[in-house]
C-alpha cells in the first residue's frame, strides 16, 4: 500500500518512503461496517473495496500529504470507528491482490476489487469518530485550526453524523441518545430531547438509503479481478 525507500531490505515503518494509501481490514460484520462507511456522512468514498473472502473486505483510500504518524493515527481511528482489525493499522501493511486466490480458508476465493472513485484525499477530508461523541472530531484541527474547509459542518451536523454511524454499526439507540445528551448537556436547554430528536432523524435517514448496488452498473475492466463502478 505504501512504497519503501530505495535499497530497503525490510518492510518496516522506517523504510516507508511516502504514504499513498490508508485502509481497513474488515472481518466480522464487514457488511455492516461497509454500510456504515457509506452512510456515515463524514468519511470519504473509498477508492477501492476488495472482496478478500466470503463476507470479508479490505477498504482503501488514496491519500496525499500525510506524515507517517498522522497516517497511523488515521488508520487506528478508522479501525475503531468501523470495527476493523486493529492489528492491521501499520503503514507497512500488505493487502490482498485482486485476481489472486485467497487460500487461507478451506474454500479457494478469488480476490476482486471494486473501484468507487479516482479521488485523492488529504488529512482534512477525514474525521475522527471514536466510540463516544466527545472524542476529537477532526484530525487536522490541532495542526491547522485556521484552515478548515469551506462548509465545515456544525456541531449539530457532527452529532447527526455520529448517530447515523453508530446506528449503522448496530449500537443501542438508547445508548447513542445518552452519549449525545451527556456531551451536549452544557449547551442545550433540553439535551435529552435534542439527542432523541437527532437519533430519530438519523434512523429515518438510514432507512431511506438504498443498498450499495442499487442503480449502479458494474463494468468489468481488462485487469482480472478489478471492477469499476460507473
Amino acid at each position: 500500500m505504501n512504497p519503501v525507500r530505495a535499497c530497503s531490505f525490510a518492510r518496516t515503518k522506517e523504510s516507508i518512503r511516502e504514504i499513498q494509501h490508508v485502509y481497513l481490514d474488515l472481518d466480522e460484520g464487514a457488511a455492516a461496517s461497509l454500510r456504515a462507511i457509506r452512510t456515515d456522512g463524514s468519511t470519504p468514498v473509498p477508492n477501492f473495496v476488495l472482496d478478500t473472502s466470503f463476507e470479508k473486505n479490505q477498504v482503501i483510500w488514496r491519500v496525499d500529504g500525510l506524515e507517517r504518524e498522522q497516517a497511523e493515527l488515521l488508520l487506528r481511528s478508522l479501525a475503531t470507528q468501523f470495527c476493523g482489525d486493529i492489528a492491521a493499522t501499520d503503514i507497512s501493511r500488505v493487502l490482498r491482490i485482486p485476481g489472486f486466490a485467497n487460500r487461507k480458508y478451506n474454500e479457494r476465493f478469488l480476490v476482486r476489487a471494486i473501484q468507487e472513485t479516482d479521488s485523492i484525499y488529504h488529512l482534512r477530508d477525514f474525521t475522527i469518530h471514536e466510540d463516544v461523541p466527545e472524542a476529537p472530531r477532526r484530525l487536522g484541527d490541532s495542526h491547522e485550526p485556521s484552515r478548515r474547509p469551506a462548509g465545515h459542518r456544525s456541531q449539530s451536523e457532527a452529532d447527526w453524523a455520529y448517530a447515523k454511524r453508530a446506528l449503522a454499526r448496530g449500537d443501542d439507540p438508547e445508548k447513542i441518545i445518552q452519549r449525545i445528551a451527556d456531551y451536549r448537556a452544557e449547551d442545550k436547554g433540553d439535551p435529552f430531547y435534542y439527542a432523541e430528536l437527532t437519533v430519530r432523524k438519523a434512523r429515518t435517514e438510514i432507512s431511506r438509503v438504498p443498498t450499495p448496488s442499487a442503480g449502479i452498473s458494474e463494468v468489468v475492466q481488462e485487469i482480472p479481478g478489478v471492477i469499476s463502478r460507473e
